[in-house]
């Protein structure tokens, strides 16, 4: 089953990605992906939480607003699609995650393309 892995993260780990931080930081991420290997389907790093744009309609009216929906501590950092047999083993790989040590990792079951 696929299941999406959602990465929040603080503004300190957003500025290691850049600082002198930024090699120890990769680092651990493409450690993270090779041990979880071809269990990944998809997903990508996001750019910081200030290059973020939030729309809505509203009576049919476009709605713009810059920054992200939510203005929390963490931020959605990146996410990945994998395969895993069940939950239990989707929490196992979330709690590996770079993320999980500093941040949040959201788990959700991906919704099949055969359920639409």
């Amino acid at each position: 089953m696929k299941y999406a892995l959602c990465f929040y993260e603080t503004a300190d780990n957003f500025a290691a990605r850049t600082s002198g931080n930024a090699p120890e930081y990769w680092s651990a991420w493409k450690a993270y992906a090779g041990a979880l290997g071809d269990r990944i389907t998809g997903g990508s790093a996001l750019q910081s939480p200030a290059t973020a744009t939030t729309v809505a309609v509203r009576g049919g009216k476009r709605q713009v607003q810059d920054g992200p929906y939510a203005d929390t501590k963490e931020q959605l950092g990146g996410f990945m699609l994998i395969e895993a047999a069940n939950l239990d083993e989707a929490l196992e790989w979330a709690a590996k995650c770079p993320a999980a040590a500093t941040g949040r990792v959201e788990v959700r079951p991906a919704l099949s393309t055969q359920s639409m």
